[in-house]
């Protein structure tokens, strides 16, 4: 049998890097993300992200028309501190 323990804070921690490195190489490429790229960069699905931070007041947006645009480094900056306070 086959034993895998996980420590849950350095798997936090191993997220939470990677997540900041592919979000800064984001940040240089796009000035405004759109609802497929915060998807996509998240790795949430729309419905989770709307259930868990998309109306709370901190997390800036802007809707032109039927599309939301979400600044790049204000999304990243407020993403951190979110992941941060989340329990895994």
């Amino acid at each position: 049998m086959i034993e895998i323990k996980l420590d849950e804070n350095e798997a936090k921690k191993m997220y939470i890097e990677k997540l900041e490195e592919h979000m800064n190489k984001m940040d240089k490429e796009l000035l405004f993300w759109d609802t497929d790229d915060l998807v996509k960069q998240t790795r949430l699905s729309w419905g989770t992200i709307q259930k868990e931070f998309f109306y709370d007041p901190k997390f800036i947006k802007y809707k032109l028309g039927r599309k939301w645009l979400f600044p790049a480094k204000e999304t990243r900056e407020f993403l951190m501190e979110w992941a941060e306070t989340k329990r895994y």
